[in-house]
């Protein structure tokens, strides 16, 4: 089955809100115009809604039965409660008045709802920056125990066979240390998971099992030993080489032993350097689809958009989302 229709057949029957706080932005509103038509999952919009049903009618889109929420016109009594949730979280680093301030930025009002449970996740980053959507994510909605950071992978997906692999991180921390990254490879095993990948993790290298010597290749010796320890029941080896985590006839060659070499579909970079770059050739010479990125780690689903994202991206990462949504 196809991996959208196979993720649609198990969130639709939730009834999942998830909210957008890119209300005004056309390809926004004409995903979250298809998701509510298509009835997978109940979309929020956030904006003037004047501005919104504008937009919407020039372009054809039909928001009946869509909610769209205005932060500035929000029953005051709703606010407040918002208001005073957000001192509680910030715990002393932001006042009350300093809170009615920040909430009316969409991107913290919009992670507002889906840390106090009025929607279940959030898109954004179509117009905004991924610092923009990640840093309001990690103030309120924070990490899960034993994750330092959140990070961010790309399904890659090719052709009518279903052809998918993970990329990680590819999106966030431009150099993990090694604890930073084995949590990276365990979150990158669960997010496979849950696109029906079953989870072969290889943490990458210039270097396969010793053949070279340096700091970054002792950093992915590292990252692999922390990785196994925190996640025993899932199969994680390193360091590989692309071709060696990939080419069951190189990794005979450089690493006969390990249960990941030749077969990996899960491949964790590094840095973030060599994730963007690697991800970005497999999409534009490999002609893969690179579906995200999906950030892992938090809580809640928030999920950082591409500012160059078509209509199309932001209707699969909302599904990506609340499939998100149902794992947590």
């Amino acid at each position: 089955m196809d991996l959208f229709e196979s993720l649609k057949a198990k969130i639709t029957r939730h009834d999942f809100k998830i909210v957008f706080p890119e209300g005004t932005e056309p390809r926004i509103i004409g995903a979250a115009a298809r998701l509510n038509a298509d009835r997978i999952l109940k979309p929020i919009l956030i904006g003037d809604a004047a501005d919104i049903q504008s937009i919407a009618s020039a372009k054809g889109f039909n928001l009946t039965g869509i909610t769209i929420i205005d932060p500035k016109a929000y029953p005051q009594a709703d606010f407040d409660t918002m208001v005073a949730a957000f001192v509680e979280r910030r715990k002393g680093k932001a006042t009350a008045e300093q809170a009615q301030t920040i909430l009316q930025d969409p991107n913290y009002f919009g992670t507002m709802m889906v840390y106090l449970d009025l929607a279940d996740g959030m898109v954004s980053g179509a117009v905004h920056s991924t610092g923009d959507t990640v840093r309001p994510a990690l103030q309120i909605i924070k990490t899960k125990p034993g994750i330092q950071r959140t990070s961010g992978a790309f399904i890659m997906q090719r052709g009518r066979d279903n052809e998918r692999y993970l990329f990680s991180d590819c999106a966030i921390n431009i150099n993990p240390n090694a604890q930073e990254l084995a949590e990276i490879a365990v979150a990158s095993a669960r997010t496979a998971e849950l696109f029906d990948i079953d989870p072969k993790v290889a943490l990458l290298s210039f270097s396969t099992m010793g053949s070279a010597r340096g700091e970054e290749v002792t950093k992915v010796q590292e990252a692999t030993k922390i990785a196994q320890e925190l996640a025993p029941d899932l199969d994680i080896d390193g360091e590989l080489q692309f071709d060696a985590a990939y080419v069951p006839v190189v990794a005979n060659q450089k690493a006969p032993d390990s249960k990941v070499a030749g077969q990996a579909n899960v491949f964790v970079f590094p840095e973030l350097q060599s994730g963007n770059i690697g991800y970005k050739i497999a999409q534009r010479f490999g002609n893969f689809e690179a579906i995200g990125p999906i950030l892992q780690g938090l809580n809640k689903p928030i999920s950082d958009l591409s500012r160059g994202s078509n209509e199309e991206d932001v209707y699969k990462l909302a599904i990506i989302t609340a499939a998100q949504a149902l794992q947590n």
